[in-house]
């Protein structure tokens, strides 16, 4: 048999359901609030296999109505359906008083803890570190926030009581000021060149990965130890830690690297171009490469012009260069463009790859074969086409058990199975607005 068929047969993602779980032995609790750093984190030790327990106030997170333009199916927003998945769904008032004994209880009984309120928050509640280890010494506490737990921000008050924002991790990380149009390229209006976040929430989700691979992490060592311990997330320094050069090239030189939009300050060419019905990405800046991309387009001139890397990656030659190159490639298609790049026999490597429009993503057949993209039939949201497993595992792969619930969809069934109330006695804290 093939490699590849064996590879395909091993993390048949069909049969996940067959195999064990990496973490089916761990209970967690999510009391994350307006966070997706939060319901990221969770996200991941659910699809893992973690028995997650999402604690939302009685009126539900405010995260399900985080959703563009409005946008909502149901009581949830777009965004929220996919993190609140293999997750379920109970109220709790942690404000009211029996809400922090109820919440003392489920913390006796489970291993991990997310939160993601404003700094000092559970220690004015009295469910600080301190106080939850001694209810659960095995407990792993994640606190993800802008500022952390330490540092003079937070140790001095000196940031509103407000809650963990992307758009602010991002400006913190100092990736915000690497992304955008350069102040210096006249041709673009000025309102364009200025800092520009990221589209999508990245800070969260760079700051939501990083802490479950701590809490994993945590996890492992208790098993040596028997002893849980605290984890401080913050967003920002998850997103800086992924600022690939420009914090050193401050280091180094003592210069703010410049934004350079869709160029690489590292390598020329290595970005997009306009073809005629749309973009292509195009490789091709050690010089035999260069020279390859030249001969392709006809252009030798450009070689003897822009001879050396040096030169290449000088960023006011970025758009003069771009611009002789689309030349060539506005007179094709994506299609066209490929087939040229992958005819070419000479000397040299140079790559051309379509830049793929979303209606175009949600075609490309190969993310369905290996369920990138899953289209899942919901008893509570109806069908929707959501994000699959990038983990493709042989041994404890991750699973896509459901989407989200409702608000307090698994009252009754968490609440009876962890902690042994009955019906009667959660319609009396229903009613006193503890749940």
């Amino acid at each position: 048999m093939a490699w590849e068929e064996v590879a395909r047969s091993l993390t048949d993602l069909d049969k996940n359901r067959e195999k064990p779980e990496a973490l089916g032995d761990i209970l967690v609790l999510d009391v994350s609030y307006g966070s997706f750093a939060g319901l990221f984190t969770t996200s991941l030790l659910s699809e893992m296999g973690a028995f997650v327990v999402r604690i939302e106030p009685p009126e539900g997170d405010i995260a399900r109505k985080m959703a563009p333009y409005g946008l909502k199916v149901g009581d949830s927003s777009i965004a929220y359906l996919v993190e609140g998945r293999n997750k379920y769904h109970i109220t709790l008032n942690i404000e009211h008083s029996k809400g922090r004994e109820i919440f003392e209880e489920l913390v006796a009984k489970v291993d991990v803890v997310v939160e993601t309120f404003p700094t000092g928050k559970l220690d004015a509640l009295d469910l600080g570190w301190e106080k939850l280890k001694g209810i659960n010494p095995r407990l792993v506490l994640c606190s993800i926030k802008t500022y952390g737990e330490k540092g003079y921000l937070a140790d001095e008050k000196q940031t509103p009581d407000t809650l963990d924002y992307d758009t602010v991790d991002q400006a913190r990380s100092g990736f915000a000021w690497t992304v955008g149009i350069p102040e210096d390229y006249d041709e673009f209006p000025e309102h364009t060149r200025v800092p520009t976040k990221m589209g999508n929430w990245m800070a969260h989700y760079a700051g939501g990965a990083m802490a479950a691979l701590a809490v994993m992490g945590a996890l492992l060592f208790r098993e040596v130890s028997g002893e849980g311990q605290h984890i401080d997330i913050s967003p920002a320094e998850a997103l800086m830690a992924l600022n690939n050069y420009a914090l050193h090239y401050y280091h180094l030189t003592g210069k703010v690297i410049g934004r350079v939009a869709n160029f690489e300050p590292a390598a020329y060419a290595y970005n997009y171009f306009q073809a005629k019905d749309g973009m292509v990405f195009i490789a091709g800046y050690a010089d035999p490469n260069w020279k390859a991309l030249c001969d392709i387009i006809g252009r030798p001139d450009l070689v003897e012009k822009y001879p050396s890397l040096k030169d290449r990656t000088n960023p006011k030659n970025f758009i003069p260069m771009t611009q002789e190159i689309e030349k060539f490639t506005k007179q094709h298609t994506r299609e066209e463009i490929q087939k040229i790049w992958q005819n070419y026999k000479g000397p040299g490597v140079t790559v051309a790859g379509e830049v793929l429009k979303p209606k175009e993503t949600l075609e490309f057949d190969h993310w369905y074969e290996r369920k990138a993209l899953i289209k899942v039939k919901d008893k509570h949201y109806g069908e929707l086409l959501v994000q699959g497993l990038p983990a493709k595992m042989s041994g404890t792969p991750p699973r896509l058990k459901w989407l989200c619930r409702p608000v307090g969809a698994d009252n009754e069934f968490i609440y009876r199975q962890m902690l042994g109330y009955d019906q009667t006695y959660l319609e009396r804290l229903r009613k006193e607005g503890v749940i």
